[in-house]
């Protein structure tokens, strides 16, 4: 029994899988809101004690860098350390890794069914079903905040490393960006990527073209804006056709989120695939799918033909870091008892 976790600043996802004939079975799933609880400590000791699993393994995929077992998240006022889990669950250790991280490790785990392609650019074997490309790969998921993650290819396999890249700086390429990352730099001083492309990012961008004369919201906006996520509200509105400004903030969202997705595909060389992971990308995907986002994705200038050439695929399963969380406790499990 292996006990898997996608912990991120909005939900806790735990999960107890069982591996048979080399497959990962879900056995059962819960979802605990992040910020009511004070710590995974106790999120786990309620999991625990409302499921009693006697368990072989555990691997939890957190929304923060991991340092020698131990993360102080990104999203939430938590420090999370692997030696204290351990003891929560009895095991002798337990795993901790990236958010992302564990997003790239459910990748091996996903099917055709798992994935909208946005440049029919085919990545699924036909036999297995599974995403089987040769070379580098990267996962970049925008959801509370901006997570990356690369896969790197050894010539048989994909080895999986976590990075902070969400976190580096906002680069714009017009004049619009350009007043975007003024405006920010007012607000935050250093503007990273996840500043935009994440749920309070895209409310950023709404704020930014706001004040700046693009346009101003109706009563009704701003009422559901206050009464529920502001995000949500932004998309729903931009979505359904019904706030010329909602469309505006995310085409404009979408744009910066091509571009970093190609910078990300420059910078790990990522022959093998884009992956767009977290709760945004498949709540806007009829966007997605629009000319918007891949434009700004091979708008590289001289690497633009190498871009051309990169399959980009929306992660459509909510279910891939969990997955991703238990294949990296079965992966290490195997190399300890070797």
């Amino acid at each position: 029994m292996i006990l898997a976790g996608d912990i991120g600043g909005t939900n806790a996802r735990l999960a107890l899988f069982t591996a048979r004939d080399g497959a990962l079975l879900l056995v059962t799933e819960t979802i605990f809101p992040s910020r009511q609880h004070s710590g995974l400590d106790q999120i786990v000791a309620k999991f625990v004690a409302q499921e009693k699993p006697t368990l072989e393994s555990a691997c939890f995929g957190i929304a923060g860098p991991v340092v020698n077992g131990r993360c102080e998240t990104s999203n939430l006022p938590w420090v999370v350390e692997s030696t204290q889990l351990a003891r929560e669950l009895d095991l002798p250790h337990v795993l901790l890794i990236n958010d992302l991280e564990a997003n790239a490790w459910g990748i091996g785990a996903l099917s055709g069914d798992d994935l909208v392609s946005l440049n029919q650019i085919g990545l699924n074997s036909a036999t297995t079903g599974q995403v089987q490309a040769s070379g580098n790969q990267a996962v970049v998921s925008a959801g509370t905040g901006l997570g990356e993650a690369g896969l790197y290819w050894d010539g048989a396999r994909h080895h999986v490393f976590a990075c902070e890249g969400g976190h580096t700086d906002f680069a714009p390429r017009n004049d619009l960006e350009m007043q975007l990352l003024q405006y920010l730099v007012a607000r935050f001083g250093h503007v990273s990527y996840e500043r935009i492309l994440s749920g309070p990012g895209l409310v950023n961008v709404f704020s930014f073209l706001r004040d700046s004369g693009h346009g101003r919201p109706e009563a009704w906006l701003i009422e559901e804006m206050e009464n529920s996520d502001p995000a949500a509200a932004i998309s729903k509105a931009a979505l359904q056709g019904k706030c010329e400004l909602c469309e505006q903030a995310l085409e404009l969202f979408i744009s910066i989120y091509g571009a970093e997705a190609g910078n990300m595909a420059l910078k790990a060389m990522a022959t093998g695939g884009i992956f767009l992971g977290g709760g945004i990308a498949p709540k806007i995907l009829p966007c997605l799918k629009g000319p918007l986002f891949m434009d700004a994705f091979r708008g590289k200038g001289r690497m633009q033909r190498l871009l051309e050439s990169i399959p980009v695929s929306v992660i459509v399963n909510d279910k891939t870091a969990l997955l991703g969380a238990a294949r990296c406790a079965q992966a290490k499990m195997a190399t300890v008892n070797a």
